[in-house]
C-alpha cells in the first residue's frame, strides 16, 4: 500500500481515517476538500482542478481522501489500494451535524484557509441520498478497474482493526 485513495460519504470518516492511516504507514496525506476550495468556499476551475489532482497523485506514496467525482477516475487508475469507508447515513448525518457545531464559525483541519465550517440543506441531502446516488455511481467505477486492491470498512470498529493490523 503506497497509493491510497479513501472515498465515501460526507461524514464516514474520512479525513480522520485518513490522517490515522498516515501516521502508521508515515505517508503523506492529501485532503482533496483542502486542494479544491478556495476561500469562501470559491470553487477551482475545472482545468485547474485536474492539473492539481494530477501533481497530486504524481507522488511515489500518498494517501488521497475525499470523493470529487470529477477527479475520481484518474485517482482511482493511479492508486493500488482504495479504502471504502461505508458508513451508514444516519451515523455520518450525525457526524455532521457534530462536526458543523465543532468547527463552527472555523475551518476545520481538513479543509482549505478561509472556509469556515457550514451545514445546509443541499450538504444534508447530498449525505443522505449517497447510498442511492454517489455510492452507486463509484461502486461501478470500481468494477472497471481488476487488480485495485479494495477494501470496505463499514463501522468504526473495522476501521480500528483495520488500523491496529497495520501497526
Amino acid at each position: 500500500m503506497k497509493k491510497i485513495l479513501v472515498l465515501g460519504s460526507g461524514g464516514a470518516g474520512k479525513s480522520t481515517f485518513s490522517r490515522r492511516l498516515g501516521k502508521v504507514l508515515d505517508i503523506e496525506v492529501i485532503h482533496l476538500d483542502r486542494l479544491y476550495w478556495r476561500p469562501n468556499w470559491e470553487k477551482t476551475p475545472k482545468d485547474e482542478w485536474a492539473e492539481k489532482v494530477g501533481h497530486a497523485i504524481s507522488g511515489d506514496e500518498w494517501i488521497i481522501d475525499g470523493n470529487f467525482g470529477g477527479t475520481r477516475r484518474m485517482r482511482i487508475e493511479a492508486s493500488d489500494t482504495l479504502i471504502i469507508l461505508d458508513v451508514p447515513r444516519l451515523k455520518c448525518l450525525y457526524r455532521v451535524v457534530k462536526r458543523a457545531i465543532r468547527y463552527r464559525g472555523t475551518s476545520r483541519p481538513d479543509m482549505a484557509e478561509g472556509c469556515n465550517e457550514k451545514i445546509d440543506l443541499e450538504f444534508i441531502m447530498w449525505v443522505w441520498n449517497y447510498p442511492s446516488r454517489s455510492r452507486k455511481v463509484m461502486l461501478t467505477q470500481l468494477d472497471e478497474f481488476s487488480g485495485k486492491k479494495i477494501i470496505f470498512l463499514r463501522s468504526d470498529r473495522e476501521m480500528e482493526t483495520f488500523l491496529n493490523s497495520l501497526q
